[in-house]
């Protein structure tokens, strides 16, 4: 190895920093609304590079390349995946958005807690949906860790670049919160979508003499095709599970997404990045045309996640190899950032807040605080452990959160959805999961969530339908406030 990939790699850390810090520039982060949703003042283009960025993340350049060289087209799930996310945000998002406004929600769980008017729900919710954010924070920061030990060539250790990139991403959240996010993944985002098209071009010219990402899938066609089959190449996973995965996945409501929908300026400015958003997503391409060429060019590859920064540090120009140490690094950071913030953020102000009646100055402090807490004492420990498949992690995390479903069947769809209907169905789904992730996974191979969501959403239903709703002026106060024009 080169020293200059791993510089390039580096130098990005200090340009994050910076970016960052500055971020809070003529802002004051005591005030809760600010540190939370960055005053809701972002505008249409910081939007679309903010949650497109934020959906990019480590899988893009590590998980996405890994599942094509191992499996093939199964990897394709993350498309119809970011393409209902798209739809979310579209319908959903400016809804939040004026519930957040009208109420002064800062958190999706401070949302649940007043549409059932339960502080134990808000805190239920925020903590089962805990388990999900810190998955993949856990995730990204090995996606991290990972890229800084391969472009070392091994002399950083994974456990000294975990607490490396945990340590720049708490400075500059601690310092600027959701405006450091945002500046951040606008910048980020610019990077990551012309290196992965650039990285993607190069390799596919490069291994097929041609421009043209066909020439590819010819290839296999010709000589692999069992790579475009599904459930897969490599044996390893049934379509049952596959499938599964695909429907938990896209009903995991996270609460990063509802942070940055509700850091809009308005809800008009958050349809047009929705609008936008299905272009950015074309990144996913690329990087998997260069886990494909893989296959060919790094056949005996012992850690199928790593095959994209194998791929550049064995055949790219440094420099080359270097921009991609650097766009995968900021996708890593862009989707850690904003999982870590949202956690600490939902702990303070859904969890220890209503017990103990904090002000939102002190609950913003607390949240600082936690933010480096669940760093230092969750993240950094579990992933220095190394868990072994990157995509199986954020997986495990999607199955607990979509059991929060329920409380958005009531918020959006259902309005006789009762409190008590809520909280029967999450604890039932969660401990389904529990059961099916721990002690006998995923059974006839289907989704340990899914099973979840078997159970609950009957369970819900039924429960809902033979208890009191919640008060009929709440209902009236959340319809009016998402669709003012319907109420009038």
């Amino acid at each position: 190895m080169t020293e200059t990939p791993f510089l390039i790699t580096v130098g990005y850390l200090i340009v994050a920093l910076g970016i960052g810090l500055y971020a809070r520039h003529g802002h004051s982060m005591a005030r809760l609304e600010q540190w939370a949703v960055a005053g809701r003042s972002m505008g249409s283009v910081t939007l679309y590079l903010l949650i497109g960025a934020g959906s990019i993340s480590a899988y893009t350049f590590m998980g996405a390349p890994g599942w094509a060289y191992s499996k093939g087209v199964p990897v394709f799930y993350v498309v119809v995946y970011l393409s209902y996310l798209a739809l979310v945000a579209w319908y959903v998002g400016p809804k939040v958005w004026r519930l957040g406004n009208a109420f002064g929600h800062v958190t999706q769980a401070s949302a649940i807690r007043d549409r059932y008017q339960s502080a134990g729900l808000g805190a239920l919710a925020a903590l089962v949906m805990s388990i999900g954010t810190l998955s993949y924070a856990v995730l990204q920061t090995i996606g991290a860790a990972y890229i800084l030990n391969v472009f070392s060539g091994g002399a950083l250790p994974v456990s000294a670049a975990v607490w490396l990139v945990l340590g720049v991403m708490a400075i500059y959240l601690v310092v600027s919160g959701q405006r450091a996010i945002g500046l951040t993944n606008a910048f980020q985002g610019g990077l990551m979508l012309i290196v992965a098209w650039w990285v993607g071009l190069w390799a596919t010219h490069q291994f097929t003499g041609s421009w043209q990402f066909g020439a590819v899938f010819e290839r296999f066609q010709r000589e692999r095709p069992e790579y475009l089959t599904l459930p897969g190449a490599d044996g390893s996973m049934s379509f049952s599970f596959w499938t599964t995965a695909i429907v938990v996945s896209m009903i995991s409501f996270m609460p990063p997404v509802w942070v940055q929908w509700m850091s809009a300026k308005s809800a008009g400015a958050l349809r047009r990045s929705a609008t936008w958003l299905p272009s950015y997503y074309v990144i996913i391409l690329p990087m998997v045309v260069v886990g494909f060429i893989g296959v060919w060019a790094l056949p005996e590859l012992s850690r199928a996640d790593t095959v994209a920064l194998e791929l550049a540090l064995t055949s790219m120009p440094v420099w080359l190899a270097g921009l991609l140490g650097a766009g995968t690094l900021a996708a890593a950071m862009s989707s850690c950032e904003p999982f870590l913030h949202s956690t600490a953020l939902t702990w303070a102000n859904d969890v220890v807040k209503p017990m103990t009646g904090l002000s939102d100055d002190a609950t913003a402090r607390l949240a600082r605080g936690l933010l480096i807490v669940i760093m230092a004492g969750i993240v950094a420990p579990v992933a220095i452990t190394e868990p072994s498949n990157l995509v199986m992690i954020l997986l495990v995390g999607l199955g607990f959160a979509a059991q929060v479903v329920p409380a958005f069947i009531g918020m959006f769809l259902w309005p006789r959805a009762s409190t008590v209907g809520v909280y029967a169905g999450l604890l039932s789904g969660f401990v389904v999961t529990l059961l099916f992730t721990v002690i006998w996974r995923n059974p006839l191979d289907i989704h340990a969530g899914f099973w979840g969501l078997l159970l609950n959403l009957p369970v819900f239903v039924w429960v809902s339908l033979r208890t009191p709703p919640v008060a009929e002026e709440v209902i009236d106060r959340f319809e009016w406030a998402m669709n003012p024009r319907r109420s009038h």
